[in-house]
């Protein structure tokens, strides 16, 4: 006797996982994003800016629990996809235990590795980003404490800090170019008469968020920002 699976453990249900925490974060990005182009506005502006993220909630809740509490789902969102594609990626290695002798290089493969090496990549850069602008502990320079401009100023002064962040930003850039599209498969959005609408947007959207993200070190790089 076969033990089935519950809805959510199967590989659809493992997919729509995927596909709600993507949509989820993607959303997270583009506001946040949104965020970053404040930089551009000078140093009061975005750190009144980042001041006022702290504040998002007030009187009904006290102190930062708004962003505790968004923390708290991005980090649900983000543990739920990572687990969601290991699954299905040792189901589907399973599922082929030797290798074909001549296996043909076809778009979905490339797709696949591109999506697996990116979302590693990411997530590395998250854990730095997070050391570097918001405990300061891998920041270069000295970390100051409620200046946000300056940190982020201080980070793409050096050759790596921008070096990391923008092939972090080409790799999210790719990961959102496909995953969208496997978003929107999955949750049934795709079709025939769709599909050029839908790969169309899938890339508008990962271009818009990986020049509006890149557009930050730039500015600092070419002394826009300063």
């Amino acid at each position: 006797m076969t033990k089935t699976r519950s809805p959510i453990r199967s590989n659809v249900g493992l997919k729509a996982v995927m596909a709600v925490t993507g949509i989820l974060l993607a959303l997270f990005l583009i506001a946040h994003m949104l965020g970053n182009l404040k930089v551009f506005t000078g140093e009061t502006s975005f750190d009144h800016y980042a001041h006022w993220l702290r504040d998002i909630g007030k009187p009904l809740l006290p102190g930062v629990w708004f962003l505790w509490i968004l923390r708290t789902v991005l980090v649900v969102a983000v543990v739920a996809h990572i687990v969601a594609a290991t699954v299905l990626a040792m189901r589907a290695r399973a599922a082929r235990p030797v290798r074909y002798a001549h296996r043909k290089k076809v778009n979905g493969s490339y797709a696949a590795r591109t999506m697996r090496w990116g979302g590693v990549i990411i997530l590395l850069f998250v854990i730095y980003h997070i050391l570097d602008l918001t405990t300061g502990t891998v920041h270069s320079g000295g970390f100051q404490e409620g200046h946000p401009y300056q940190n982020v100023v201080d980070t793409f002064s050096t050759w790596y800090g921008n070096v990391i962040y923008i092939v972090a930003m080409l790799a999210l850039g790719l990961h959102i170019r496909h995953g969208f599209w496997s978003a929107a498969q999955t949750l049934g959005a795709g079709g025939r008469t769709r599909e050029r609408f839908l790969k169309g947007a899938a890339n508008v959207l990962a271009l818009l968020l990986t020049a509006g993200f890149i557009a930050v070190p730039v500015g600092v790089m070419t002394g826009v920002v300063s």
